[in-house]
């Protein structure tokens, strides 16, 4: 069994930045993708940004050039620095890691983030 600790949620104002960390850890025998992903208070969960194992990132339109996804390896660990926050990006912020072939990949508890303007 695999389990993602996420950490770096809280409360900011507009324009500032947090960081998030997601921690994998347990009986792991491959590390495929690793992504963070969102959901704000009535809607679906969305795609905030994945990374593969070679370093190739893909970001949703709505935070390309403030965020940043980045890993590593060694501590099968993602992180997401958030930069010039907005209200918008209000939500509880979820990790997936794709490990030892699960197709759907493994879900992390998720954590609040919050945006005053």
């Amino acid at each position: 069994q695999v389990q993602l600790v996420e950490s770096g949620g809280g409360l900011v104002q507009a324009g500032g930045s947090l960081k998030l960390s997601c921690a994998a850890s347990g009986r792991i025998f491959s590390i495929g993708a690793m992504g963070w992903y969102r959901q704000a208070p009535g809607k679906q969960r969305e795609l905030v940004a994945t990374i593969t194992s070679g370093g190739t990132t893909v970001y949703a339109d709505s935070v390309k050039g403030r965020f940043t996804i980045s890993r590593t390896n060694a501590k099968a660990t993602v992180y997401l620095q958030m930069n010039s926050l907005k209200p918008e990006d209000t939500a509880i912020y979820y990790c997936n890691v794709k490990a030892n072939g699960l197709v759907s990949g493994y879900w992390g508890q998720g954590t609040q983030v919050t945006v005053s303007s």
